[in-house]
C-alpha cells in the first residue's frame, strides 16, 4: 500500500447512527490511474459512508480525496475525513454536506420565497439571548418551522442548517430550552442569504463616528498660499478618533459588500470621497466633509506597511490585514501624487485592493463559461503539457480563471510554480514567486527551467524573452499557464509571432488561446422585461428572427428599493469566453504560416469547429435572461 494512505485514522464519532447508503449511481468515469487510487481509498476508508457515497454518487474526484487524507494527516486530529475534504480548494463543498445530511438521514429542506416565514424567523431569533443569536448566525442556524404531530397533539420546532450532523449544533439547540426539535438539511448559501437579510451585521465603525465635527486648521484652504501642511495641526487631525473610525468603517464595509477596489482622494471641494468599485463599476459610497483631506490620507498611509506617511511626492505600494467578521483579509494599497486645484498643494489618490481567500473560486463551472467553452477549457487543462493562454484587458478576470484551473491540475504528485508580481492570493500546493528589483520576469522563468517544474503558470508574457521561455516549457513536456494582452483569441496568435516566436513552435506548443471578458448580471430580483427592443439593432448583434420571437429580454431594474443589489440594478458578473482550441487543422494553418499569421483564416476554421466568439457568448447570456442588451 503507498505510503500516502499507510496510516491510522478513525472516523470521527457521529451523534446520529447512518443509515444505510441510497442505491448506487454511476458519476462521471474515472480514468485508469484514478480508479487505482479509489480502490485504495475504499480499501483504508472503506468504513466511512460519507466518502463512499461521494465517490459513487457526485463526481468529487479521488484526488482531491487524496489531499485531505494528506491533510487530516498533518493535522494529527479525528476530524472526519469528509469534513476535511470540504476545506480542500475546488470542490464543492454543498454536494459533500448534502450527501454527508443524505447518509446520515437528515431531511432535506427548500429555502425559497415563503419558506421560511420570515415573521416566524424573526420571533424565534427574539427568544433567545443576544449571544445564543450571534452563535446561529455564526453557525449558519436557521428556525424554518413550527409542525404539529396531530395524533399526539405535539409540536416540534424545525431548525435548518447546511451540516445538521455537528455535535455543537445540538448542544446549541438544547441550550436555547425550546422544547422538542428537528434539525433538517438546506445549502449553505441559502441560509445565509435569509440572514443576511433578516440580521444585518452592525458596523460598529460607523456608530462610533459621532465625535465632534470641528476639524483642525491644517492651513490648507485654497484661499491661502501655502506650499506645505501644518505637521503639526496634521498631527493633532490625525489624533481624532473620528478618522481611525472612518478608516475601519471603510475596509469593512468593502468587504462586506464584496468590493474589488477602494479608491480615496480628495475632491476639488476639498472633501475626502470615498469610492467603491463593485462589479467593474465605480460608485461613491461616501463624502466626508468634517475631516481635512490630508489627515485622513495620512492615516491611511499610517496603517499600511511599508508605506510613509510623510512621502507625499512618489508613489507608494504597502498593505494591510484585518480580521472581518472571523475573517484575515488582505488589503493592497497603492499612493500616488496627484496634481490639486492649488498647484503648490501636494495631494495624493490613493487605491486599495481587497483580497478576500473567500472569493476564489476554485471550481472552473462556477466561471460562468458556456457549456461548450467549459468542456473545451477542461480539455485543454488536463492535458500532460502545453500552453493555455487567457487574453483581455486588465480587470476581464485573467487571473481568476487562472487560479480556478490551476486548482483543478494541483496535487501533491507535481510541482507547480507561479511567476506573480505581486502575489495577490497564497495558493496552496504551489510555490509562487513573487518578483523584486533583484528578480525580473526572465530570471524567474530561467530559475525554473532549474527548478524541476511540472506545472508553470507565468502572470504575463511581457516580452520575446519571457515568451519564449514559456514556449520552451510547453514544448519540453511541461503544463504552461500565461496571460496577453489582446483583443481576441486568433490576435494571440500574431502577437506572439510579431515577438518573434517561430510558427512551428506556436503549431505544436499551444493547446488553447481563451479571449475573456466579464459582463454583469442583471439583478434576479428587480429586473424587468425589456418590451421596447430594437429589432433591427438586435439583428445586427446576430440574433435570428427566431431568437427575437423566442427570447424574453431583460434589462436591470429601475428605482428603489432592491436590496439585493443596492439598488444597481445589476447583481455580479459573469465571464464571457471565446475559447480557441489549438486541432490539427489550426496547428497546421499556423505552421505553414509564412510571413504573417493569417487571423481570419484561422478564425474562420475555429468557427466551422463550433467555437463561440466573445459576442455569440454574450448573445447566449441575453438569450438565457442573464444579462440585458446593454451589456453586450
Amino acid at each position: 500500500m503507498p505510503d500516502y494512505l499507510s496510516f491510522e485514522y478513525e472516523d470521527a464519532a457521529d451523534p446520529l447512527d447512518p443509515t444505510p447508503l441510497p442505491e448506487e449511481k454511476a458519476a462521471r468515469q474515472p480514468d485508469q490511474a484514478e480508479q487505482e487510487l479509489i480502490d485504495l481509498i475504499f480499501e483504508r476508508f472503506g468504513h466511512d459512508r460519507v466518502i463512499k457515497a461521494l465517490i459513487v454518487n457526485t463526481d468529487i474526484s479521488a484526488y482531491k480525496i487524496q489531499e485531505a487524507i494528506h491533510a487530516l494527516q498533518k493535522r494529527g486530529s479525528d476530524e472526519a475525513l469528509w469534513r476535511v475534504l470540504t476545506e480542500i480548494p475546488g470542490v464543492n463543498r454543498e454536494s459533500i454536506f448534502s450527501e454527508a445530511a443524505s447518509v446520515y438521514a437528515f431531511k432535506h429542506e427548500k429555502i425559497e420565497p415563503g419558506r421560511p416565514d420570515h415573521d416566524f424567523v424573526e420571533l424565534m431569533m427574539e427568544t433567545v439571548g443576544e449571544e445564543q443569536r450571534d452563535e446561529m448566525v455564526s453557525m449558519r442556524l436557521l428556525p424554518f418551522e413550527h409542525t404539529l404531530d396531530f395524533e399526539t397533539g405535539s409540536g416540534r420546532i424545525v431548525f435548518v442548517t447546511h451540516d445538521p450532523s455537528r455535535p455543537e449544533v445540538s448542544k446549541l439547540l438544547h441550550s436555547l430550552d425550546v422544547g422538542r426539535f428537528e434539525l433538517r438539511y438546506a445549502p449553505e448559501p441559502a441560509i445565509k442569504h435569509v440572514l443576511d437579510e433578516l440580521f444585518p451585521q452592525k458596523n460598529e465603525f460607523l456608530e462610533r463616528m459621532s465625535e465632534g465635527s470641528q476639524a483642525f486648521d491644517l492651513g490648507t484652504s485654497y484661499e491661502q498660499e501655502v506650499s506645505e501642511v501644518d505637521e503639526d495641526a496634521l498631527e493633532a487631525e490625525i489624533s481624532r478618533s473620528k478618522l481611525l473610525n472612518l478608516f475601519e468603517a471603510t475596509l469593512v464595509e468593502a468587504v462586506r459588500q464584496g468590493v474589488s477596489d477602494v479608491h480615496i482622494f480628495p475632491n476639488p471641494n476639498r472633501q475626502v470621497e470615498i469610492l467603491f468599485r463593485l462589479d467593474g463599476r465605480l460608485k461613491r459610497w461616501h463624502v466626508e466633509d468634517k475631516v481635512h483631506p490630508e489627515a485622513f490620507l495620512a492615516v491611511v498611509k499610517d496603517n499600511a506597511i511599508n508605506v510613509d506617511r510623510f512621502e507625499r511626492e512618489k508613489a507608494q505600494d504597502g498593505y494591510i490585514q484585518r480580521q472581518v467578521d472571523g475573517t484575515l483579509i488582505r488589503f493592497r494599497v497603492s499612493t500616488l501624487p496627484i496634481a490639486s486645484a492649488n498647484a503648490e498643494l501636494r495631494a495624493e489618490s490613493i487605491v486599495i485592493r481587497i483580497l478576500d481567500d473567500r472569493k476564489v473560486l476554485t471550481d472552473i463551472t462556477k466561471l460562468g463559461m458556456l457549456d461548450v467553452a467549459l468542456e473545451r477549457f477542461e480539455k485543454a487543462i488536463r492535458l500532460p503539457y502545453g500552453m493555455i493562454i487567457l487574453t483581455g484587458p486588465t480587470g476581464s478576470g485573467k487571473s481568476t480563471t487562472l487560479v480556478a484551473a490551476l486548482h483543478q491540475v494541483i496535487n501533491p504528485e507535481v510541482n507547480v510554480l507561479t511567476v506573480e508580481d505581486p502575489v495577490e492570493y497564497i495558493i496552496k500546493g504551489v510555490r509562487q514567486i513573487k518578483l523584486n528589483h533583484k528578480l525580473d520576469n526572465e530570471g524567474a522563468m530561467r530559475a525554473i527551467l532549474r527548478h524541476d517544474p511540472d506545472i508553470v503558470m507565468v502572470g504575463e508574457m511581457r516580452d520575446r524573452e519571457t515568451a519564449e521561455l514559456a514556449i520552451k516549457l510547453a514544448n519540453t513536456g511541461h503544463l504552461t499557464f500565461s496571460t496577453l494582452h489582446t483583443n481576441d483569441a486568433p490576435s494571440a496568435i500574431s502577437r506572439l509571432y510579431k515577438m518573434g516566436i517561430e510558427p512551428f513552435l506556436l503549431a505544436y506548443a499551444i493547446n488553447m488561446v481563451v479571449a475573456q471578458r466579464l459582463i454583469r448580471e442583471v439583478c434576479p430580483k428587480c429586473k424587468s422585461v425589456e418590451h421596447d427592443v430594437d429589432e433591427v439593432m438586435l439583428r445586427s448583434m446576430g440574433f435570428s428572427d427566431s431568437d427575437i420571437e423566442e427570447t424574453t429580454f431583460y434589462k436591470a431594474g429601475t428605482g428603489s428599493g432592491c436590496t439585493n443589489c443596492n439598488n444597481s440594478g445589476f447583481k455580479g458578473r459573469r465571464a464571457i469566453c471565446e475559447t480557441l482550441y489549438f486541432s490539427r487543422e489550426i496547428r497546421n494553418m499556423i505552421a505553414e504560416s509564412g510571413d504573417e499569421i493569417d487571423e481570419d483564416k484561422i478564425l474562420k476554421q475555429a468557427l466551422k469547429e463550433g467555437m463561440l466568439t466573445l459576442q455569440d457568448s454574450a448573445r447566449e447570456l441575453v438569450k438565457m435572461g442573464v444579462t440585458s442588451i446593454d451589456e453586450m
